[in-house]
């Protein structure tokens, strides 16, 4: 994914632009910046650094995740206000490839910590009524987003018709676990029975999305006589599983269990991690994909204090980069240029989304027994959507399933419904809903209901 990615003529195209990054005048023959170059990349560099902690204590003092500020700041530094000038002015075309290459950085660390908080233990302790609830909210959304895409097909250009249609229902359906996990935390939730059913469900409806969106990216790939490449991850799934898994387990506890992660071994981990993330991309798939799969596949048999290390030092680093990737990603949202239809579109977009997650999960708790009040809660967790939903849309505007009106639209929806959860949550949700010396008895007698 580029700095800033535009949709392509096709996805070669696409594919060529995010590998290499060409920024015309932006390098010197030898491939060096220019002095005054440099001096404006690391001026914006600081630039983000500092903004982007701002507007998430702004967001958190509005009772909103961190993330969302960051995001909504990113939009406002794009070319919605003051047509363009102001993103112009501040961050230069021909600069935002080279901050989109330490964007990539940041992105591939972070989609690691997804794959390395992916507790497979959940996995095992799959009870009807999280399996039920968990496809239903991801279904019925995405159901719903495909017969909408119908529609918006027809005034929105894209490479492949029906793979528009399925990209965009994943999109709908996606629920940002991350994002989801901070608010239960915040909110003192994470230990209550519904706290435990959202995170379930939004793992595993997380890891059930980003496996069919490697499948659809298949089938929106303009490069039919290299489609066959994706076939080779297939045996890289398990080379990673039965030779560099047992690897990473000795290196994990080579220390004991006392003792913190060397910074030797952390720094192979990095060197192994980003391998994994160029190989997908190579052969076809997006390097996100690499970057969550090695997360999968890290051993979770390793000290406890060794893997909480391991994903503190991997968070920070990718904290420190990943507001960079909300500012290009804002820079590619324009809502200044809707109009009416425009307008149109994002309401049912909305509507689509909202009523998709609040139908599906709701009519799926309900139907397993939870009090309307509290499957209401849990619909607005699981409508949650966050960055996870900013990367996908990342990945649809650079491939061209998506073109930048509807990006900007996907990306407001994403705003939109990532902020409803605290609104609604503080309507909703009692004292007895917050975590409580009862709450653990209350995740255990729902788990074992959930196995009847």
């Amino acid at each position: 994914m580029t700095g800033e990615p535009s949709p392509p003529s096709d996805a070669r195209d696409a594919r060529a632009h995010s590998v290499h990054p060409q920024p015309a005048g932006a390098a010197t023959e030898g491939g060096d910046l220019a002095d005054s170059q440099a001096a404006v990349l690391f001026l914006d560099l600081a630039a983000v650094l500092l903004i982007a902690p701002l507007a998430g204590r702004a967001a958190s003092a509005l009772g909103q995740p961190a993330v969302l500020g960051e995001i909504v700041a990113g939009v406002l530094l794009g070319p919605t206000l003051l047509r363009g000038h102001l993103s112009d002015t501040l961050f230069p075309s021909d600069l935002r490839p080279f901050l989109g290459v330490l964007a990539n950085v940041g992105l591939v660390l972070f989609m690691f910590v997804v794959g390395l908080e992916f507790d497979h233990g959940r996995l095992r302790g799959f009870g009807r009524v999280t399996g039920t609830i968990a496809a239903s909210a991801a279904l019925t959304p995405l159901a719903l987003g495909c017969l909408l895409a119908l529609r918006l097909a027809q005034s929105h250009e894209t490479a492949n018709r029906f793979g528009f249609v399925l990209f965009f229902g994943i999109a709908m359906s996606i629920t940002a676990f991350p994002v989801l996990a901070r608010i239960l935390v915040d909110r003192r939730m994470n230990r209550t029975l519904v706290g435990s059913i959202a995170l379930t469900a939004a793992a595993v409806s997380d890891l059930a999305a980003w496996t069919v969106l490697a499948l659809v990216q298949v089938l929106v790939d303009g490069e039919s006589g290299r489609q066959w490449t994706v076939l080779l991850a297939v045996p890289f799934t398990a080379v990673l599983v039965f030779l560099v898994r047992p690897f990473m387990r000795r290196m994990l506890i080579q220390d004991g269990e006392d003792a913190p992660l060397a910074m030797s071994r952390f720094t192979a981990l990095l060197a192994f991690l980003f391998a994994s993330a160029a190989v997908t991309q190579l052969i076809g798939l997006h390097f996100v994909f690499g970057a969550f799969l090695f997360g999968l596949v890290v051993p979770r048999a390793a000290t406890e204090r060794t893997r909480h290390d391991l994903m503190r030092r991997a968070r920070t680093a990718g904290s420190f980069l990943l507001p960079v990737y909300f500012l290009l990603s804002g820079l590619n949202v324009d809502l200044s240029t809707l109009g009416f239809n425009g307008l149109l579109e994002l309401a049912l977009i909305l509507v689509t989304a909202i009523t998709g997650k609040f139908v599906g999960t709701m009519g799926a708790a309900r139907a397993q027994g939870m009090t309307a009040r509290r499957s209401a809660i849990l619909a607005s967790l699981m409508n949650t959507r966050g960055l996870t939903e900013l990367i996908v849309l990342g990945i649809g505007l650079q491939t061209g399933v998506f073109d930048k009106s509807l990006y900007s639209q996907m990306v407001v929806m994403a705003i939109v419904t990532t902020g409803m959860a605290g609104v609604l949550l503080r309507r909703l949700a009692g004292p007895e809903d917050h975590n409580e010396q009862e709450a653990d008895d209350a995740v255990e007698a729902g788990a074992t209901g959930s196995r009847r």
